[in-house]
């Protein structure tokens, strides 16, 4: 297959896997992504995946290629608290949760940070359409529930404002019902201890 023809078949791929590849032209030979990388007419985010070199490359793509380089998996931690303009920093790195291990991947596009939490607490994101494509990214409450878990050094009013949390973009966003109810979904008392304590804080500095 030629690269017109083949770029032409996948149009409407965001990233595109040797598996997919396979499904469609089962006699693809492996060795031509090879050729297309070196010509600079694609390029690899990590073994066994891909994306046209011409993409443009924003925030939504990147969301999407995190999710699909590594699966099961959902944006969250530093990079849906900035998306949800809940910290001030800028993000390095497409951060994200999985119930794999904790691994990272440099590519060219970026880098792509997983942290590991249980199976069970893969749930509270939603699915935003990026090119008729779904991507997972996690709701604003479970956003900060996950930073928390996966950050037990934040643990105290210090700790709170150190972080530099906005209050008043949380509050004004989030459903505090929706809140207790995936705290309590942890089922880890003294995380939930530390989290309802930090919603305190959070109603206070509003």
């Amino acid at each position: 297959m030629k690269f017109n023809e083949f770029k032409k078949e996948f149009k409407n791929f965001i990233v595109f896997s040797l598996a997919d590849i396979k499904k469609i032209d089962p006699d693809f030979w492996r060795a031509r992504l090879n050729d297309w990388q070196k010509s600079g007419e694609i390029k690899k985010l990590r073994r066994g995946y891909y994306i046209f070199a011409d993409v443009d490359i924003n925030e939504n793509i990147l969301f999407f290629i995190a999710n699909k380089i590594y699966y099961p998996s959902y944006v969250s931690l530093e990079s849906a608290l900035s998306h949800y303009n809940l910290i001030p920093e800028a993000v390095c790195a497409i951060t994200s949760v999985s119930s794999k291990k904790t691994i990272s991947f440099q590519s060219p596009v970026g880098k792509f940070s997983y942290r590991r939490i249980r199976p069970a607490l893969m749930f509270g994101y939603r699915l935003e359409n990026i090119n008729s494509h779904n991507c997972k990214i996690a709701e604003i409450e479970k956003t900060v529930l996950d930073y928390l878990y996966l950050n037990p050094n934040i643990a105290n009013e210090n700790d709170f404002y150190e972080w530099r949390f906005r209050s008043r973009e949380f509050l004004e966003q989030a459903n505090l019902e929706k809140w207790r109810q995936y705290c309590a979904a942890f089922q880890n008392k003294k995380f939930s201890e530390r989290a309802q304590k930090l919603l305190k804080l959070i109603n206070l500095s509003k």
